[in-house]
């Protein structure tokens, strides 16, 4: 063997020499460049071209998803001192919480339309700017100790929240039909890490006593600097329909029944979802006898729950399909509800969150994809299985509230069980729509 890297291979038979490379590993850079350009090549990172504007607008998608979730949970996670702050009651606190679910409505209602109307950019900027200012409001209502200044701000942060959701939702399903790729799941289990992170940060805010308006504030900058970063990745004008998009235009595609079935898939695990992001810390402490910062650490897990269901989700989907998965996931959320409305003790109620969470993970995205697949006006599919996801997710909670005054926050969730276990029956509904004539037996 010689420094030349060869080796002298003598024969046997004719003595001559045969020079054979000998084979020696690449240099450590060689091989850190080979994993960034599989890596780049994974997430389709190219040089120029489209490749690259898809990739912006991608990870502009995933990053206003991220901070919308820590945002949500910068609040949902205080939600006891917040209470304690106004001096509100449980049914009060449904009225406060009122204030998100009927800007959200209206945000989530008028998006439908406006989204087609000037497209997807223009409403995310709209809406995260109303975000940033009902944070502000809530941060200053908390200071002040005004209930109705913390309704007031719940309400302008729901109005932007519900609409740039809806554009980010339909943005998603743009790029999935765009691109080829599977987009939808991964855009919301970046919301969940988002919420994950979020809720992280607040149960380290309740264990060292910051104050909830300075918690919310930082978040408000975090918030306001993210959109004003990354919203130009996103394609002007995606979305946006031709001719002039009407409300009678919008609720047509409501004529579809498997727009209702899977409206209806989607309505009742956002409804798990939602119960659980807005009640989950107070269930924790009036219905368990714990204190806040345990109640802040059970809705940790169940944002961590929700993150690995979404980020594990898609192989899942691939080899299953989605109405197999689904099955699972609501059989699971039940089993999770089951437990949290009568379980003895703590241990087991963290075990129901657990379940709760994994379970309820999937519903939200899966149903979007399965709209957004249809040929025929995908974007206003998309916008009306949100919506039902949406109606659900931020007004059902303050009914909830209402039955929790009544009957308990614990026995308010077998509402949530009903409707989870009614869903099991329309998921013969996200099995893909393959040929013209299926298109037709779906109406």
């Amino acid at each position: 063997m010689t420094s030349s890297a060869v080796s002298m291979i003598r024969s046997r038979r004719s003595g001559s020499v045969r020079r054979v490379p000998t084979v020696s590993k690449p240099p450590l850079v060689l091989r850190v460049r080979t994993s960034v350009q599989s890596l780049c090549t994974y997430v389709r990172i190219d040089r120029g071209g489209m490749s690259r504007a898809n990739a912006r607008w991608r990870w502009g998608l995933y990053a206003l998803a991220f901070t919308m979730g820590m945002s949500i949970a910068s609040w949902v996670t205080r939600t006891p001192a917040i209470r304690d702050a106004v001096s509100a009651s449980t049914s009060e606190m449904g009225i406060v919480l009122f204030g998100l679910s009927a800007g959200s409505m209206i945000g989530i209602l008028a998006a439908g339309v406006w989204v087609h109307r000037v497209g997807i950019r223009p409403l995310l900027v709209t809406g995260t700017g109303l975000l940033v200012l009902g944070l502000a409001v809530v941060a200053t209502g908390v200071l002040l100790a005004l209930g109705a200044g913390v309704f007031a701000g719940l309400f302008l942060f729901g109005l932007g929240m519900g609409a740039a959701e809806v554009a980010l939702n339909v943005s998603g399903a743009v790029y999935e039909t765009t691109t080829g790729h599977t987009n939808m799941t991964l855009l919301h289990g970046m919301y969940s890490l988002g919420t994950l992170i979020g809720a992280l940060l607040g149960f380290a805010a309740v264990a060292t006593g910051l104050p909830v308006a300075a918690h919310i504030a930082v978040m408000t900058g975090l918030v306001a600097v993210t959109a004003v970063r990354v919203i130009g990745w996103i394609p002007a004008r995606s979305g946006q329909a031709e001719g002039k998009p009407r409300w009678r235009d919008q609720a047509r595609v409501w004529t579809d029944r498997r727009v209702v079935l899977i409206g209806l898939i989607v309505l009742a695990l956002a409804l798990a979802e939602g119960s659980a992001n807005d009640w989950l810390p107070l269930l924790m402490v009036d219905g368990y006898g714990l204190d806040a910062t345990a109640g802040s650490v059970a809705f940790t897990a169940f944002a961590a729950m929700m993150t690995i269901g979404r980020f594990t989700g898609t192989p899942l989907l691939r080899r299953f399909g989605r109405a197999l998965v689904l099955r699972v996931a609501i059989a699971v959320t039940a089993a999770g509800l089951v437990l949290m409305v009568f379980a003895p003790n703590a241990i087991l109620s963290g075990v129901a969150v657990v379940l709760w969470g994994l379970g309820a993970s999937l519903g939200f995205p899966v149903g979007i994809s399965a709209a957004g697949e249809h040929p025929d006006n995908p974007a206003a599919r998309v916008s009306a299985v949100a919506t039902a996801g949406y109606v659900a997710l931020l007004a059902g909670p303050p009914a909830l509230g209402f039955l929790g005054e009544e009957f308990g926050l614990r026995t308010a969730m077998l509402l949530v069980l009903v409707l989870v276990s009614a869903a099991a029956l329309c998921t013969g509904a996200l099995r893909p729509v393959r040929s013209s004539e299926e298109l037709q037996t779906t109406r």
